[in-house]
Formats: structure tokens, sequence, C-alpha cells
């Protein structure tokens, strides 16, 4: 018999269409549901949050963490995280950086609330019970399984604002799928280095390049005394030229600096030598991040600091 800890934290799989909109509620829709368990699975309930996502900081995500850690040591062969999808991405990708137990740990969430037509959570739920309970999920990392595919959560992301259909994986695609509830993994996540911290303070924020950027914003960046900056870059890594003086000064205070590009596929490279293309950004200094988003290379950088990652640690951390 499979153990698997299921912990619920809200989102609109546990809520409801109510005539003022979709609303949280009192009693998980969920909480009723083991019928749809497979008999050689048995699971712990436990409601950790009810929160709606844009609600979820780093702080409740270290909080999953521990209990992740707990939950490896109670025995527990996988775990199951039900999330709100506006955040989901980055929940699961902060779980992928700091926990390091050998089991199935998959998130999932709804798009379709409880009582619309149509509505995703349960079936979600139940497929992500099944891969979390999966021996082979305990191979790869982290996981968010949504309707019926297994994606990694480095890489994973929300690209609808309602569709059932809204998490893929740009450049790379799933890494498994689910059939009949059978599990299927066709590729292997790459370990990109674990740290075990046990806090998240610091400030890091994130800025998106646009065509006549100035330098308002890292004027900012300067004044706030931020911890680390993220930029998502234009192209393959490229910045408007107007802002290299600011870029300088914010590198002279030492404040780490990681670049994504905005696209949504492919990766930051140094290919182009103008000022402010990415060679002279890479020989200034900033850190050229491979595949993520802005929002997780955010979360990269913050858990590299509270690591007490510094120099070229750091930019070894952030750059794998």
């Amino acid at each position: 018999m499979k153990k698997v800890l299921v912990l619920h934290t809200g989102g609109t799989i546990s809520m409801v269409q109510e005539d003022s909109g979709v609303t949280l509620t009192k009693h998980h829709p969920l909480s009723e549901s083991v019928n749809i368990i497979p008999d050689d699975i048995s699971i712990h309930t436990e409601e950790i949050f009810n929160l709606p996502s844009p609600h979820i900081t780093p702080k409740e995500m270290l909080f999953l963490k521990e209990r992740i850690q707990k939950g490896a040591a109670e025995g527990y062969d996988g775990v199951v995280i039900t999330h709100g999808t506006d955040t989901l991405e980055e929940t699961a990708y902060f779980l992928d950086l700091t926990v390091n137990e050998r089991m199935g740990i998959v998130l999932t969430g709804a798009m379709r609330s409880s009582n619309e037509i149509g509505s995703d959570g349960l079936y979600n739920y139940m497929q992500a019970i099944i891969t979390a309970a999966d021996a082979k999920s305990k191979e790869q990392c982290v996981l968010v399984v949504m309707n019926d595919e297994i994606h990694a959560a480095r890489f994973v992301t929300k690209t609808h604002t309602t569709s059932v259909d809204t998490f893929r994986t740009p450049t790379f695609g799933p890494i498994g799928i689910l059939s009949k509830h059978e599990v299927y993994f066709i590729k292997e996540v790459v370990e990109h280095g674990i740290l075990d911290i046990n806090r998240v303070d610091g400030k890091v924020v994130l800025l998106k390049a646009y065509a006549g950027m100035d330098t308002c914003l890292f004027d900012m960046v300067i004044d706030s005394n931020v911890d680390g900056l993220v930029i998502e870059a234009l192209g393959a890594g490229n910045l408007p030229p107007f802002v290299l003086p600011k870029l300088k000064e914010i590198i002279d205070k030492k404040i780490p600096i990681a670049l994504v590009s905005r696209c949504s596929n492919g990766i930051a490279q140094d290919i182009y030598d103008y000022p402010g293309g990415g060679v002279q950004l890479k020989q200034m200094g900033v850190n050229f991040v491979k595949g993520l988003s802005g929002p997780k290379a955010r979360l990269r950088l913050l858990v590299g600091l509270n690591a007490g990652l510094k120099g070229s640690a750091l930019n070894d951390f952030l750059t794998i």
C-alpha cells in the first residue's frame, strides 16, 4: 500500500462559483473524494492553508517545504499539493530548489471551480495522487500534473488565463503523460542544484525590459536597497543602451543581477555585441540564467542568497 500526503492550500480547486464570482469555501470540495482513489493508495489529507494563490508568498512555500520534509520522515511515498494556478509554478519551483527528499512531489490545481460545468479539479486531483504514488516519480524532482500531462516544475508555466489546457512547458514540452491512470515518463529531469534553506529573507525584485526603457525603474531599485535584481531582457538577452550607466551602478554596489529572456521560448545568451547587447552585459557581470522565467529566476536568486551563496558560488548556482 502506497501512502500519499495531501496538502490543500486553496485556489480554484477549493472554490465554488456563486453569483458574485468564484469564491473560497469553508468545506473543501475534495474532502469527501476518497472513493476515487485507487485501492492500493492510502491518503492523509491536511488543509494547510486556504488562500487564493496570489496571496501565497515565499514564507508559505517554506512552510510547505518543511511539511514535506516531515512527511518524508513519517514514511510517505509521495506528496500532492493542491494549489491555485496563478502562482502554482512558483511554489512548485521553490520546492524543486529546496526539497532533497526522494519522494514523488506533485502540484495540481483547477481552472474551473467544483460546481462549474466541466470542472477539472477532481480529475486532476486523482491523477496527481496516482503520479505521486508511482515509484518512477521519485526520480523526477517536483512535478506539476494537469490535464493528463506531467511537467517538470523547473520549466512549466501557465499560458492561458482560463483554459484547462493552460499549463505548458515552452521549448522542452511535458516530461510525461497519464493514460487510463497509468504514468508514462518520456524524459528525465536534469539535476540543477538543491539548497536546504530555513529562511526566505531579503528583497529580490523583477523588472521587465521594453522598447524605450529609461532609468526610472533602475533608480527605484538603487533607492530601495534591494538584495538582488532579476531582469526579463529583450530577445536573447539584450537591453536598451540608455539603462547601462544605472546597471553598472547596481553592479558596483555588489547587488547580484540575474538575466532571463522575456520570450516564452528559448534561452538567454550573450550573442549580440553592441551597446546593451548580451556580450556587453555579461562582461559587466550580469548572470545569464538559462531557460527560466523571470519569476522563477527571482526564486532561484532568493534561495541562493538565503543559502549564504556569494560571488562565484552564487554565479555558478544561477547559471547552471
